[in-house]
Order: structure tokens, then sequence, then C-alpha cells
């Protein structure tokens, strides 16, 4: 089982979600949101479709520590 963020074809502004696009490989602008995680079975990824250059990795980090209230200091002591 993996941990995924749906992405969907609509964005809201939240800080839990990033915008990505052509640029990442998608068909149109998209918005990944953290704050809708869910389990799926590695079985069921079966097409590659992009990535996110390390600029967006870090937004999408910031947006799952959002969504996961993690606390920088609390990251930092682990």
């Amino acid at each position: 089982m993996l941990i995924c963020a749906p992405i969907y074809s609509h964005h809201h502004g939240l800080v839990t979600q990033i915008k990505v696009g052509i640029d990442e490989g998608l068909k149109h602008e998209s918005s990944i949101h953290c704050d809708e995680l869910m389990t799926v079975p590695k079985s069921r990824l079966t097409h590659y479709i992009g990535a996110l250059p390390p600029e967006k990795l870090e937004e999408l980090n910031r947006a799952l520590k959002a969504a996961l209230a993690i606390d920088e200091e609390i990251e930092d002591e682990i």
C-alpha cells in the first residue's frame, strides 16, 4: 500500500494544495490535494505520468506539513 495525494483539475488556493500542470507532465493545469491523502495498492498505479522538479517537491513538502499539522520544531528534533 502507498499513501497518495489525489490530483484534481480544480484548485481552491489552500496551503494544502499545490498547482501542477504541463511542466510536470500532466495534460492540463491541476492541483495536488494533500488534505485528501488516501492509501492505494501499489498495483493500481500502472502508468507513469510525470515528475515534480525540486522546487515543486519543496512546495509539496510544505503542503503535506500543513495537512498533517507537522510543526517545524518537532520535525527538527526527529
